[in-house]
């Protein structure tokens, strides 16, 4: 039987990274103020971190510092350590991980079943302690480990300068007046407010932060008390929003049941601080277009209790 000829496909799972939906979130828009939000759970990972931790690695592939024999080691608070998971299967590297014993169950399970090996770091000290777990491990053999480290890597912010800000430029056509995203590692926010401003100097960016030192958003950073990344700048931000636990938790139900949007609690953060961006453009009279970033999706917080509220 003769073969047969198949169209050329797009057959590699990496290079379905990027490129995710700007979706309208209708109930956060105010009169002519209209608020969009990149569908990052649409990579294949489930998460904005997909971007950075494949800029990551392949920085390292292409530095040497990441070959073959060499394990993985991060700190993580759980998606940025499933994206590391998921690329490293495809690309036959092992990987190690560090993170609080509280990270959803949901996560910790996806991260074994892509044959990540996890230590678990006390819930009270948080994704700090998470992370000098980690570099106590990675001080006693660094020759056996790469360690990107996330929250020091330049190639983090570098990943969404490169992918997300030019795709929010292009998606709006250059009428985003405002771009709104939560703290953590702080990759996401820096790339892309560098990448706008760089191309559309009037646009404002604000930061979002949990309100308190003790709160439920998972992956974000209360910077004032919280170990502050290398790559983090605090001059970058025009304004800074706090966001209530529990506020994130209603925005998250809200988004699910008026919406469709299942998901997770950073992003119904950063949708209850883009509300608030365009409740104050409409009090003031002015049109917007504000942006934001539906970090991942909600199936890996399933076993939290907020939703049966």
């Amino acid at each position: 039987m003769p073969a047969v000829a198949l169209p050329a496909l797009q057959s590699d799972l990496l290079s379905r990274i990027g490129n995710t939906p700007l979706l309208e979130i209708g109930a956060a828009g105010r009169g002519d103020v209209r608020v969009f939000a990149k569908a990052e759970f649409f990579n294949p990972g489930g998460s904005v971190k997909d971007r950075p931790a494949l800029n990551m690695i392949r920085e390292g592939e292409e530095s040497g510092k990441l070959r073959a024999g060499k394990v993985l080691l991060d700190s993580t608070s759980g998606n940025t350590g499933i994206a590391y998971a998921m690329i490293c299967a495809v690309k036959g590297y092992a990987v190690k991980l560090c993170l609080p014993e509280n990270a959803s169950p949901e996560r910790q399970q996806i991260l074994r079943a892509y044959g990540a090996e996890l230590v678990l770091t006390p819930a009270g000290e948080g994704s700090d302690g998470a992370q000098r777990t980690c570099q106590r491990i990675y001080a006693s053999d660094p020759k056996a480990y790469f360690y990107p480290d996330q929250y020091s890597n330049p190639a983090n912010w570098q990943a969404h300068f490169q992918t997300t800000g030019p795709e929010i430029l292009e998606q709006t056509g250059g009428r985003v007046t405002h771009f709104v995203a939560a703290l953590g590692t702080t990759g996401t926010f820096t790339g892309v407010t560098k990448r706008l401003r760089h191309e559309l100097p009037p646009v404002r960016c604000i930061s979002v932060q949990p309100a308190s030192p003790l709160h439920g958003l998972e992956g974000t950073k209360h910077m004032p008390s919280s170990m502050q990344p290398a790559i983090y700048d605090p001059n970058l931000a025009d304004e800074n929003l706090w966001v209530e636990t529990e506020d994130a938790y209603q925005m998250a139900r809200q988004l699910a049941r008026t919406e469709g949007l299942l998901v997770g609690v950073s992003a119904a953060a950063n949708v209850v601080a883009a509300t608030r961006v365009a409740e104050e453009l409409s009090k003031e009279g002015r049109s917007g277009l504000v942006v934001t970033v539906l970090c991942d999706g909600g199936q890996k917080y399933l076993s939290e209790s907020f939703w049966n509220d």
